[in-house]
């Protein structure tokens, strides 16, 4: 069956597609990442966030589509002139953020030029205030500077400077020799010092050493003759405790007491003489035969001591005989009788 198409359905077509059209016309989708500035016959109205958006048909429209993530720019080479006149090359890389899409639209014209030259004059500006060893050295002192005032000064334009960093700062090749060279005159100068330290380090410590020794040796001999006095204290009390119990003795008509002391301190005197480097030859005293005798008190007091008998017939307080065997009958008017 034939399809007769008439006029007014043809309109009504037209009518839909149109509807369509106007209505597709007035959808606008923005991506994640960007914004859509809004201009009403050619006035800036509104900003569209990413996502689906409406506007107007045919009175409002598109007008810039701004880039809302951070981006970077290469500054290009340049040279500066330092405050000691040296010149230099610089390069460095810049990174911004749009804040504001309408002020960063409209507030300025070539926004990426104005960045480039905003920066580049501000890095002559601030290098050229400081001297080379300073441009040298204090490179994030001088990225700090410059995102300060390049931020300051591109926040009218809607604009967030998130970093501004000098990649590199070539001298010139004579410069750079010179340069060379003092620093080796610098390595050589500090390693002179730090060995001339070293030595003088050297001989504190080995004369500090030196000291701790002769203290601990004075220190030491302090100590032997405080000990050495102690002893010869003790010695003499143990003396004048022994000559008190030989005096006590004698008082309560001990003889046998006296001549052990006398028979000690002969001893102790043969003992020294003996001793004498020089002496080559012993002398005895004319009582040497007395001496013996003594001795042979003494042999009496041990007996007594020591509870053995003693000799038949020999009265207290006179010498037995020396040389006889223990127990032997002295000869009368022979040496052991003697007093």
């Amino acid at each position: 069956m034939p399809f007769d198409v008439y006029g007014f359905d043809v309109a009504i077509i037209i009518l839909l597609a149109l509807v369509v059209i106007v209505v597709l016309s007035g959808v606008k989708t923005v991506p994640q990442g960007y914004t859509f500035t809004v201009e009403r016959f050619g006035r800036y109205t509104r900003t569209l966030a990413p996502g689906l958006n409406l506007i107007v048909p045919f009175v409002d429209r598109i007008g810039r589509k701004m880039n809302m993530m951070e981006q970077v720019l290469d500054v290009p080479s340049q040279e500066v002139i330092t405050r000691d006149n040296a010149t230099v090359t610089v390069d460095g890389v810049t990174f911004y953020q749009i804040i504001d899409a309408a002020r960063a639209a409209y507030e300025v014209l070539g926004l990426e030029n104005a960045i480039l030259n905003l920066t580049m004059t501000n890095i002559r500006s601030v290098m050229g205030s400081m001297d080379l060893d300073e441009l040298l050295s204090n490179r994030d002192e001088i990225n700090a500077k410059l995102l300060r005032v390049v931020d300051a000064a591109a926040e009218p334009w809607g604009l967030k400077m998130t970093r501004i960093e000098i990649k590199d700062i070539n001298p010139p090749r004579d410069l750079v020799e010179a340069m060379g060279r003092q620093m080796k005159a610098e390595r050589e100068k500090r390693a002179s010092i730090l060995e001339a330290e070293g030595e003088r380090q050297s001989e504190i410590l080995k004369a500090e050493g030196e000291k701790q020794g002769l203290i601990l040796q004075a220190e030491g001999r302090r100590e032997a003759a405080f000990r050495d006095a102690e002893a010869r204290e003790r010695s003499a009390e143990a003396e004048a405790k022994a000559t008190q119990m030989v005096s006590e003795a004698i008082s309560t008509g001990d003889v046998q007491a006296i001549n052990y002391f006398v028979a000690t301190k002969y001893v102790e005197a043969l003992t020294q003489m003996a001793k004498s480097p020089n002496q080559k030859m012993l002398f005895l005293p004319m009582e040497a035969t007395s001496i013996l005798g003594t001795l042979g008190g003494i042999g009496a007091i041990a007996r007594e001591t020591f509870g053995t008998d003693a000799p038949a017939g020999r009265r207290a307080g006179s010498v037995p005989a020396t040389g006889a065997a223990p127990g032997a009958t002295p000869r009368p008017g022979g040496e052991g009788e003697r007093s």
